[in-house]
């Protein structure tokens, strides 16, 4: 079909898919483990629609409908695809799922009034967290102002105060450039946003594949930040310092869960930056999409 997706010939296709991903790369995490009996729970496991973001401008109902037959129940939006929050979150309904949580951005130079409007269409989708997306990258590069930081972890703390007076939970999602070491000191940006951000307001959202890229250990982040780390985004790195599938590359996913109580770890979502992206297609984002799942669903740690 040329302008939508042969539900049955994918889902099918990413199941075999997924099965041939057991023979891995050296390494990786395996699903299915018989000496644990840990795992991921189904409720918890979700998927930044992001990942499907091509498919979601060709057809948002019957890709929503998709992502429910995988086994989803939860995804977090990264806007709103064309739809107002009250159309989008009729669209999640009629296909039995849930936008727990949403990624916007927080007003820079802050403004309380955009950012309360803001919250206001979350609380129409229904989110239960709102995450600030992206950050450390300024018009020459990577930041290595540690005042900059310090400013921005200010702002997040008045972004997240909201929030919570709205009942959301706030969070800040990261990349790799927040582990880069600031003005020469020991601090990284992310340090800084750890350590100058009030837990009562804002949360974490680990990106575990830009963590590894960033060249931290995510198990070392929640030792050193107990409780903070209420979402994360699975993501697998490949040999070249590229993306993968969950479970097809080089992350022990199981190893970092081990560690979910410690943690504060309610929400797993699956991403891939470039799923959909040429040379890969929107029917490459659905594969994903079921092949993280399965991943997630048979993991035991």
């Amino acid at each position: 079909m040329p302008q939508s997706l042969n539900r049955r010939q994918l889902l099918g296709a990413a199941a075999a898919a997924g099965a041939a991903a057991t023979i891995a790369v050296p390494g990786a995490a395996q699903a299915g483990g018989s000496h644990s009996s840990r795992r991921v729970p189904r409720d918890q496991i979700s998927v930044q629609l992001y990942t499907l973001r091509n498919q979601l401008s060709i057809n948002l109902e019957e890709s929503l409908a998709e992502l429910r037959e995988i086994g989803y129940t939860r995804v977090e939006h990264a806007g709103f695809v064309g739809r107002t929050a009250a159309q989008f979150r009729a669209a999640l309904n009629a296909a039995g799922l849930r936008a727990t949580s949403g990624h916007v951005g927080i007003p820079q130079p802050f403004n309380a009034s955009t950012w309360e409007a803001a919250l206001e269409d979350a609380n129409i989708v229904g989110n239960k967290f709102i995450v600030h997306p992206f950050f450390g990258q300024g018009a020459n590069g990577p930041i290595r102002d540690a005042a900059v930081y310090r400013a921005f972890a200010a702002d997040l703390n008045k972004a997240g105060k909201l929030a919570k007076r709205a009942g959301i939970s706030f969070g800040y999602h990261n990349h790799h450039a927040e582990f880069f070491r600031q003005n020469g000191t020991k601090l990284t940006g992310m340090d800084i946003l750890f350590n100058e951000t009030d837990n009562r307001y804002v949360h974490f959202e680990v990106d575990l594949f830009w963590a590894f890229r960033g060249a931290h250990d995510p198990v070392d982040l929640i030792k050193e930040n107990r409780g903070r780390i209420k979402q994360v985004h699975v993501k697998d790195l490949d040999i070249n310092a590229s993306f993968a599938d969950a479970g097809d590359g080089l992350i022990d996913f199981g190893r970092i869960f081990e560690h979910a109580r410690e943690a504060g770890l309610i929400e797993y979502i699956v991403e891939r930056d470039d799923a959909g992206s040429p040379p890969r297609t929107p029917a490459d984002a659905l594969v994903t999409a079921q092949r993280a799942y399965t991943y997630l669903e048979g993991l035991r740690f």
